[in-house]
């Protein structure tokens, strides 16, 4: 039995009912200059209880298929945004 994909991201859209759109960033080492670069990823993620609001710092867990896009499900919210918080999130839109 494997383990499943978990990541820490920011909910960028919380439009949806039920889902929550949660960009996530990754580090990565380029194989022949050796120079670290930031990788982003959006990833859509049911959130059934509706508990994840815009700039909310979060976990994901990978899961079976839910819809065309789901892949992931919302584990908890780690950290709740803050206002000025959510000014900033508009802008990495």
């Amino acid at each position: 039995m494997g383990k499943r994909k978990e990541f820490v991201g920011i909910v960028v859209s919380d439009k949806m009912q039920k889902t929550a759109v949660v960009k996530v960033m990754q580090m990565t080492k380029h194989p022949k200059y050796s120079r670290i670069n930031k990788v982003y990823n959006k990833f859509k993620a049911d959130d059934q209880n509706g508990v994840a609001k815009a700039g909310d710092i979060v976990r994901i867990e990978e899961t079976r298929p839910l819809s065309k896009d789901k892949r992931f499900r919302v584990v908890e919210v780690i950290k709740k945004a803050q206002a000025l918080d959510i000014e900033k999130i508009e802008e990495i839109k």
